[in-house]
């Protein structure tokens, strides 16, 4: 399959796109990210990569950390992770706390905020360097040591993570958290603001799309829990657009408030498309746009 002019032809098909979503103002240095950015990338079970656009410019992935933070947890504690944490999606906002009351302090999913927190904090527990130790695990998954903390937009996500600072009260005072609050967040609002390109997630995604086997053929998980992540994506990656993305494009995803998204062929390829201007779920807009005319173009779909 030409998969370069498949991207292409998405790429012009799109470009009436833009207009129709609004860049996130979470944050400051979000805020002021270029909304016209747009970039897709392909990379293949096989060594094959595509790209066109901003593919190769490093963004905010944001919530698609989360993917990283899971798996690396996953892989060292295995099961214990979902005394914790639930699996199922959620009917509300990424960072809302009201189903987090109602689950006595259990997140719904490792996706959701209060989910992330839980797994960071289990990060924390595991490493003395939490932060270097994950940016170290993506470089690797990426195969690029350039790969950084933006340490700007880490200080701008302390200064307003409002929401998440009532989250990580709450999970305290709930007892699932076992580290110090400030610790916690600390970490997860680096992770969060780790930059990467459209290509470096898909080169670092691309196990989960290649039976558990990394770019360099590593095996970053098993067969099991690397099914497991990926039903995860399904039914939680995009949070209450889950349903709809599983409608529209039919496969695995995450997504970021940065306007990223990146989805799985398993079996085949992980694909990121990048553009900055959300919908009102606070997902890509055109991202979203072009993953559901891949899938249509393609007809690679997991249903």
């Amino acid at each position: 399959m030409d998969y370069y002019k498949i991207i292409e032809k998405i790429y012009q098909d799109t470009q009436n796109c833009f207009g129709k979503g609004k860049v996130s103002s979470y944050i400051p240095p979000l805020a002021g990210i270029d909304g016209k950015k747009y970039g897709i990338a392909i990379r293949t079970v096989t060594g094959e990569e595509y790209k066109i656009g901003d593919a190769d410019e490093p963004f905010s992935i944001q919530s698609i950390s989360k993917v990283f933070a899971l798996t690396y947890v996953f892989h060292q504690l295995g099961n214990k992770v979902w005394k914790r944490v639930g699996r199922e999606p959620s009917s509300n906002q990424f960072n809302s706390i009201i189903e987090l009351e109602k689950d006595n302090g259990i997140p719904r999913n490792p996706f959701i905020n209060a989910g992330a927190l839980v797994i960071t904090d289990m990060l924390c527990e595991l490493h003395k360097k939490p932060k270097v130790s994950l940016l170290n695990y993506v470089q690797k998954l990426a195969q690029n040591p350039n790969i950084y903390i933006n340490e700007e937009v880490a200080k701008a996500e302390a200064e307003f993570g409002y929401r998440n600072a009532a989250v990580a009260n709450f999970l305290k005072s709930s007892d699932n958290l076992t580290n110090p609050i400030k610790t916690v967040l600390d970490t997860y609002f680096h992770q969060c603001s780790i930059e990467m390109s459209c290509i470096d997630l898909c080169r670092a995604c691309l196990f989960l799309a290649n039976n558990g086997h990394s770019i360099d053929n590593e095996q970053v998980l098993g067969f099991r829990p690397n099914k497991k992540i990926n039903s995860l994506m399904m039914v939680c990656g995009l949070y209450n657009e889950a349903g709809n993305f599983a409608w529209r494009v039919g496969l695995p995803g995450k997504s970021g408030i940065g306007g990223g998204i990146v989805a799985i062929v398993p079996g085949k390829l992980a694909i990121t498309v990048w553009s900055p201007e959300l919908n009102k779920n606070g997902n890509s807009y055109v991202g979203f746009k072009a993953l559901e005319l891949f899938t249509t173009l393609t007809k690679e779909s997991i249903f």
